[in-house]
């Protein structure tokens, strides 16, 4: 006999999103707010922070935060438990992209890369882990972890080479991870999306293709994963436009 298993329900839920300032993270912390989340959303830029309280309302709320500084992150993650006592969800989507071949990389560019895309996901994800196995130890819901990569985490291309590095190293962290933590009742997702007409592509000097995605579609997608069944868990996803030309 089957057994039923509820799905995830968004309401009240504690989410925790980095890079929300902009594009995808913008996008997400708006559905999630409709869905009746609490919305912590990093990033660097304050006044980008202080828009989205204004728009989005008291159950946004922003913290100033880069998330390659240790400190900060420390800082960040301590004020969310005192203010909520948990957290439910994590989605690591802060990342930025330098394009080009790679003999004209610096080591700054390199750094830059490595320090948000790898290093950034590994101190929030260590920061929200113990809180997620209490939560789980209390035969609550332990949590979600969502890993936001790109195809360039699948397939290598020539002038993607070190953007390339950090998302390939982000699907073994995911992948690992996600068999580490699983039996503590923490689900790890990680999503790999094409071209989505962000201003990502405009930042790191690459093309977009003619007919990208939108942040609305990969949102979908998002909610999606997150509101899969108890015992359901969807560990990746790739996403590409249909018709990249147009």
């Amino acid at each position: 006999m089957c057994t039923a298993f509820n799905r995830m329900d968004l309401q009240g839920k504690i989410v925790v999103v980095t890079g929300a300032s902009s594009g995808l993270g913008h996008s997400f912390s708006h559905a999630l707010i409709n869905k009746g989340s609490i919305v912590y959303g990093l990033a660097r830029r304050a006044e980008k922070l202080r828009e989205l309280e204004t728009d989005l309302g008291p159950t946004f709320r922003g913290i100033e935060c880069d998330v390659s500084n240790e400190n900060e992150v420390s800082s960040a993650f301590k004020k969310i438990l005192s203010e909520s006592a948990q957290i439910d969800v994590l989605i690591n989507n802060a990342g930025l992209g330098r394009f080009g071949k790679l003999e004209e990389m610096s080591l700054e560019d390199w750094d830059a890369q490595m320090n948000t895309n790898l290093r950034g996901v590994f101190l929030c994800t260590k920061a929200v882990l113990e809180p997620m196995k209490e939560q789980n130890r209390q035969n609550q819901f332990g949590g979600h972890i969502i890993n936001i990569s790109s195809v360039a985490g699948l397939v290598g291309n020539a002038l993607v080479s070190v953007y390339n590095a950090t998302k390939f190293g982000l699907k073994g962290f995911s992948e690992a991870l996600m068999k580490e933590v699983r039996e503590d009742g923490i689900r790890v997702s990680c999503l790999y999306p094409g071209s989505i007409d962000t201003e990502f592509f405009a930042d790191s000097g690459a093309d977009i293709s003619a007919n990208p995605m939108t942040p609305a579609d990969i949102t979908s997608t998002l909610l999606h994963v997150l509101e899969a069944p108890d015992n359901y868990l969807i560990s990746e996803i790739v996403m590409r436009p249909l018709r990249p030309r147009g």
